[in-house]
């Protein structure tokens, strides 16, 4: 699972939210920056703590703010 863009906007565009998520993993701004940035799957931001500062800092439900990706083959 990936943080949907959705989340992302809401995450950068407010800066309380940014730092909020930024304390609860205990990365530096820029670091955090960076994760939103890259948003690899299965990540520190789709992690319990990081899922719920970002629903309590953004009020999205976990479907808003997750997205499924879809399985490749490796083919």
């Amino acid at each position: 699972m990936k943080v949907s863009k959705v989340a992302i906007t809401a995450i950068t565009e407010d800066r309380k939210t940014l730092l909020a998520v930024v304390l609860a993993l205990g990365f530096t701004e820029q670091w955090t920056r960076r994760l939103l940035e890259k948003n690899k799957s299965n990540g520190p931001l789709t992690t319990a703590k990081a899922l719920e500062v970002i629903r309590q800092e953004t009020g999205l439900t976990d479907e808003e703010i997750l997205e499924r990706e879809e399985a490749t083959t490796g083919a």
